[in-house]
């Protein structure tokens, strides 16, 4: 049995479900993602690929998730959230592969954490500058991309990318990274105020030759709320 096609024909009920997980942190580099080594497999060169794995017989799909998270990365306890699920007939070269993709978000103590303990495994790049990935990942990475862009406009996601201090200037710079563009600094500042959801901590930091900027804190760390 070599081929895709002999393969389903004699096993048209052969369906594997995965779980790929693209992990956003904020690096010097800007916007990143992290990456693990892919052993060489049929059909693909490809040596990197998101974190994933198969999804076990009676195994819920956000567990599965985590669970992969925690075993190819070391990280748990982080922000998760289902994006997609993937299922072209031919994204695998061996056999029906549906995957259901993650996105998870990673604040810089946790990224910190990762480039402390380096490893040849996994490594962090830059969204703009990523390696040719294993099958369709490259397409996964695009989609979530596009899902954290267009949840900035009516959410907090972008909290769970600022350490637990932030100045309003670090929090702006998450901000323009993801939507690749430049925003009016006090009109940010209005719109965050806005929202409610930061407390002053009391606590100041220099940037630069500035003088000390104001440290704020979410008000709901781990979680995301929708705005009206």
């Amino acid at each position: 049995m070599n081929t895709l096609t002999e393969l389903r024909s004699t096993a048209p009920w052969l369906v594997h479900v995965s779980t790929d997980i693209v992990v956003f942190g904020m690096g010097n580099d800007g916007l990143e993602v992290l990456l693990r080594r892919h052993p060489p497999r049929s059909g693909s060169d490809a040596p990197w690929a998101l974190p994933g794995g198969y999804v076990g017989p009676v195994e819920h799909l956000d567990r599965s998730a985590e669970h992969t998270l925690a075993q190819q990365t070391g990280m748990n306890d982080v922000y998760l959230e289902q994006l997609y699920t993937f299922g072209r007939p031919d994204r695998h070269p061996a056999s029906r592969v549906i995957t259901v993709a993650y996105y998870a978000l990673m604040p810089p103590q946790r990224v910190a954490e990762i480039n402390a303990r380096p490893t040849p495994e996994v490594r962090w790049y830059p969204i703009d500058q990523l390696p040719d990935l294993y099958l369709d990942h490259t397409e996964i990475v695009v989609l979530a991309r596009q899902r954290l862009q267009a949840k900035l406009a009516y959410s907090t996601i972008a909290f769970q990318l600022v350490p637990g201090e932030f100045t309003l200037s670090e929090l702006q710079r998450v901000y323009e990274t993801i939507l690749c563009e430049s925003l009016d600094k006090r009109n940010f500042r209005k719109r965050i105020l806005a929202l409610d959801c930061i407390e002053d901590t009391g606590n100041k930091r220099r940037e630069g030759s500035h003088r000390p900027a104001a440290l704020y804190r979410y008000k709901s760390p781990g979680k995301v709320h929708y705005i009206k």
